[in-house]
């Protein structure tokens, strides 16, 4: 196994058998031990090198009824935000959100512009860029940092604001556990990455 997407790597073994994409193939995990804070795991009917290997890139996924419900209005699983519709502060319709994803120095959402199409822009999902998230009804608030929308003339031309964290829950870092395919099917992997 790769990497385990939980803030418990053992959380993964809890959720139950894992899928595949497609949520045809089921594989049952054993653990096994920990190296450097990470799951090992047996995938049961995997016994030799050949058979690990053919599996190699295969990402796995958890259904998202296994995954617990989130315990207060400021936590949610980040692949719940996919989909939300993005409006603007001042109450206009900003965009969808197209993903969600983590490249080492905080969340970040993409956001297909409505305005223009074909133009995605990515905002950190912070407190002050994302204001309210209302899952209830399928939609957040954006509050885009100054400059971003200017015809870019390359990186560095919009303003520097501080980084202001949203709420570090449980549910906020288990939901790196979860994804939802594009047919809307429910699942849960590490964002797309490899498990």
């Amino acid at each position: 196994m790769r990497q385990s997407y939980t803030v418990d790597p053992d959380n993964l073994v809890g959720y139950g058998p894992l899928f595949d994409a497609k949520g045809r193939v089921k594989y049952k995990l054993s653990p096994v031990g920990h190296v450097r804070d990470q799951l090992i795991a047996k995938i049961e009917g995997v016994d030799d090198r050949d058979a690990a290997e053919r599996l190699r890139g295969t990402k796995l996924h958890v259904p998202r009824a296994a995954l617990p419900e989130t315990e207060d209005e400021d936590e949610f699983y980040l692949a719940d935000l996919v989909g939300l519709k993005a409006f603007h502060i001042d109450g206009s319709l900003f965009g969808t959100v197209r993903g969600v994803a983590d490249f080492g120095a905080g969340d970040v959402i993409e956001v297909a512009l409505e305005e223009v199409r074909g133009k995605v822009v990515v905002l950190p999902f912070t407190k002050e860029v994302v204001p309210d998230v209302v899952l209830s009804e399928r939609k957040l608030v954006v509050n885009p940092p100054e400059g971003l929308l200017q015809d870019e003339d390359g990186p560095g031309n919009r303003s520097r604001r501080p980084n202001k964290s949203r709420k570090d829950s449980q549910a906020d870092r288990d939901s790196d556990a979860v994804t939802a395919d594009a047919v809307g099917a429910e699942t849960a992997t590490g964002s797309g990455k490899e498990a």
